[in-house]
């Protein structure tokens, strides 16, 4: 019997959300160094201007920043270095041919460990313009005052 997945989440792309509509989201595995680890386990890394693309026929993770172990000394890497993503062939294709479509793009939205493996949740995104975002404040606050008058 199959133990159930342990999920520990290290840091969220809150910005994304904000910014995009998310249209549909994977789950990919993380190519780290072992300080990049340690310091992912201490919570230490940051999303807000990552974004993902193919390149040499493999899905690599840009401007993803996790901070160097504190305790690391010669073997830390560059904070902000290009990450390769661990995704299946098949998946591969289906990011390629939806990327080709107008103003998609692939997006990091959390960094977790899954059963003490790093995984990143990469959301296939389109990129909200301004009405959209003040359109999505206004129904925020229209629900936040209906709690506060039916919570009474």
């Amino acid at each position: 019997m199959a133990e159930p997945e342990e999920e520990k989440l290290v840091t969220t792309n809150r910005k994304a959300r904000h910014d995009y509509t998310i249209l549909d989201t994977y789950e990919a595995g993380l190519v780290l160094k072992g300080t990049e680890v340690k310091s992912l386990r201490q919570g230490k890394a940051n999303l807000t201007d990552g974004y993902a693309s193919l390149k040499n026929g493999e899905m690599w993770l840009f401007g993803m920043h996790i901070s160097p172990y504190e305790q690391g000394s010669y073997s830390n890497v560059d904070p902000v270095r290009t990450r390769k993503l661990l995704f299946h062939k098949a998946e591969i294709r289906k990011l390629v041919a939806k990327m080709q479509q107008k103003g998609l793009t692939l997006v990091p939205l959390k960094v977790y460990f899954k059963n003490n493996v790093a995984k990143v949740l990469i959301g296939v995104a389109q990129g909200k313009k301004s009405y959209d975002k003040r359109a999505d404040i206004a129904e925020r606050e229209v629900k936040r005052d209906l709690r506060r008058k039916y919570a009474r």
